[in-house]
C-alpha cells in the first residue's frame, strides 16, 4: 500500500475510497477522538472548524484533501506492517457524513453563543469515534445497514454491504 503510486484524476479527487482499509478508518477515529478530547478540553472554537472541515473533506473526497486523512493514509500506515482490511466504503462515508453533520452543527453552535450545545455535539462525535478507534465498531456503519435494511437506501447502493456482518 505504502509503495503504490498512484495519479489523482479530477474524476478521483472527488470520490470516496471503496474499499475502505478499515486499519486506517479506525487510525482516522483516533484523530478524531484526539481532536474532541482537545475541544473538550481547551474550548477552543479553531479546533471545531479543524475537526468540521475534516469530517466535510472525508466526505467530499475520501483522505485526500482531509489533514488527518493525508497523515494517516501517507504517513502513518504506509509505517505499519499490518495487512489492509478491506470494508465497503458507502458505509464509511455514510458515517463520515454522520460526523461532517455533527461536528457542522457544532460549529455552528458554538459560533452563536451555545456552548452547551457545541460541547454536546462533540461529544457524541467522541462517542461515536471511541467505539471505532477501540473496539471497531462503526455506528454509522450499523446505521447504514439498518437503513438497507428498511429500504431506505436502496441494496444497489452498495452490493457489498448487503451481508456486512454474515446475517443473510
Amino acid at each position: 500500500m505504502g509503495n503504490r503510486k498512484t495519479e489523482i484524476g479530477a474524476t478521483d479527487l472527488f470520490s470516496f475510497p471503496h474499499p475502505v482499509d478499515e486499519v486506517s478508518a479506525r487510525l482516522v477515529a483516533t484523530g478524531v477522538v484526539l481532536q474532541c478530547v482537545s475541544i473538550l478540553v481547551t474550548g477552543w472554537t479553531l479546533l471545531v472548524v479543524v475537526l468540521a472541515w475534516g469530517f466535510v473533506a472525508r466526505v467530499a473526497t475520501g483522505p485526500t484533501l482531509s489533514p488527518l486523512g493525508i497523515l494517516i493514509t501517507r504517513v502513518v500506515r504506509p509505517r505499519l506492517s499490518w495487512d489492509m482490511q478491506e470494508t465497503p466504503g458507502p458505509p464509511k462515508r455514510f458515517a463520515q457524513g454522520i460526523g461532517a453533520t455533527l461536528s457542522t452543527g457544532a460549529l455552528i453552535a458554538a459560533l452563536t453563543g451555545a456552548g452547551t450545545v457545541s460541547y454536546l455535539l462533540v461529544t457524541v462525535v467522541l462517542v461515536a469515534a471511541s467505539l471505532e478507534a477501540f473496539a471497531g465498531f462503526c455506528l454509522g456503519c450499523w446505521l447504514f445497514r439498518i437503513l438497507m435494511t428498511t429500504g431506505v437506501v436502496p441494496e444497489e447502493t452498495c452490493e457489498a454491504c448487503r451481508d456486512l456482518w454474515g446475517t443473510r
